[in-house]
């Protein structure tokens, strides 16, 4: 079995023991939900309802008319009580509409099923579009938008490397439901015109390999690809590059290199959005932590607090743990829990005070080069955040921070603890103002 991967990178202890071989259930429904009008990149949403109004469960509540944006729909059935800024869990406030639960059915049902074969590449994007697909691996680019391409691309990329330590929702989503992930890929190989899908799994999924393979035995269109064990193989460039061996430029768009990658969930979300008009107002979410009592894989209702996923996982005690949204790498660490999941949350972790480090007293650089050795985009990152820190913009400009994916390898093996993703973070959106105003 040949295992492709990129050059750079960094092994990591994958802590995914404790919820890979989990199914996926179902989380209690929530007596309250707040749905951020935006969960996407793009333009904003409206509200389409007002206080008051009562809602069903997948019924649209927020839209824009932008091309790169996506609704947004109830995730309970009951009433609208505020529609105000709430807690996010990026930090900071969303415009948000909070739904409490009333009588009625908590559950959505379908009223259509189509035949993707029967419906035109059209009413494919359309249907995904209205459901509110999005990037649900991280990015939350609309998905619509990403496969409405104007030329053909040769290659769909799917994204089954889940790199990041603790997370296992994709590897039980394709564990569990292979033909739809199938079915998802032929729909969205239509859309684009590729005539190949590569379907990337590191090989810590061997479950997941074989079952795929199995599914796939005799067909050349579709083909399951092995990937080692590294991060940040789960990231579009570097996937891109381990399984076609094509180099990703700087500021490139995938399309422009002939391919499009997707995240397995986002395609069984999609299958599901044009078969039953399902809309994305659930995900599946890795629940896990050494402590969690009732760790796992569960179906989360969009809005849920975070403080009502952790008491579900058991959890009651939260003295010397940290919660973070996402996975450890790229995630964010919960300053308030009543903020909401949204559709491009892939875990809930609540780690014990020992696996996070916190508040630590951090040092100068000590030229060690550690983080230039392992950065997966070939960038200096001591020099960067030394420019960062002290506020030296130019600087850390010639250096290609807006290169840097956040990917956290280079805080990771820093022997001075130095925090370089929040000075790189920080020195970002000082130098896209001045270069729009350059502009």
């Amino acid at each position: 079995m040949e295992v492709k991967t990129f050059k750079g990178g960094a092994h990591i202890p994958h802590y995914k023991s404790f919820t890979e071989d989990k199914p996926i259930t179902r989380l209690s429904v929530p007596k309250v939900v707040v749905v951020p009008l935006s969960q996407h990149l793009g333009a904003p949403n409206e509200p389409l309802v007002k206080v008051g109004d009562k809602v069903e469960v997948g019924q649209k509540i927020g839209d824009s008319q932008e091309h790169i944006a996506a609704p947004v729909h109830a995730s309970i059935t009951g009433t609208v009580v505020a529609i105000e800024p709430r807690p996010c869990y990026e930090g900071g406030e969303a415009m948000s509409i909070v739904i409490e639960a009333g009588e009625g059915k908590q559950d959505f049902e379908p009223q259509v099923e189509r035949n993707p074969a029967d419906m035109s590449k059209e009413e494919i994007i359309a249907a995904i579009r209205e459901a509110g697909i999005v990037g649900m691996g991280g990015a939350a680019f609309p998905t619509h938008a990403n496969i409405s391409q104007r030329k053909p691309v040769d290659s769909l990329l799917l994204n089954g490397a889940e790199c990041e330590p603790f997370l296992t929702c994709d590897h039980r989503q394709m564990v569990e439901r292979p033909d739809d992930l199938i079915a998802g890929a032929e729909m969205m190989m239509r859309c684009i015109g590729a005539k190949t899908c590569y379907l990337g799994i590191e090989v810590n999924k061997p479950d997941a390999i074989e079952i795929l393979n199995e599914k796939l035995k005799g067909r050349e269109d579709i083909k399951v690809v092995p990937l080692a064990v590294k991060y940040p193989q789960g990231n579009k460039a570097h996937l891109i590059n381990a399984i076609t061996g094509r180099n990703v430029p700087r500021g490139a768009r995938s399309a422009d290199l002939g391919c499009i990658v997707r995240n397995v969930g986002t395609t069984i979300a999609g299958y599901e959005a044009v078969v039953y008009g399902r809309p994305c107002y659930e995900r599946v979410v890795t629940v896990t932590g050494p402590r969690v009592p009732k760790a796992g894989n569960y179906i989360v209702r969009i809005g849920t607090p975070v403080s009502h996923v952790v008491k579900e996982a058991g959890v009651e005690n939260l003295d010397d743990m940290k919660v973070v949204v996402g996975g450890p790498m790229t995630g964010m660490a919960q300053a308030n829990l009543e903020a909401p999941v949204v559709k491009s949350n892939t875990g809930v972790l609540i780690l014990p005070k020992e696996m996070v480090r916190e508040d630590v007293e951090y040092s100068d650089c000590v030229r060690c080069g550690k983080c230039v050795e392992q950065c997966p985009v070939f960038l200096y990152p001591n020099e960067i955040s030394i420019a960062a820190e002290h506020d030296m913009i130019s600087k850390a400009e010639s250096w290609d921070v807006m290169d840097c994916i956040e990917c956290g390898i280079c805080a990771y093996v820093c022997p001075s603890s130095r925090p370089i993703v929040k000075f790189i973070q920080q020195v970002k959106p000082v130098i896209k103002k001045l270069q729009r105003s350059r502009k």
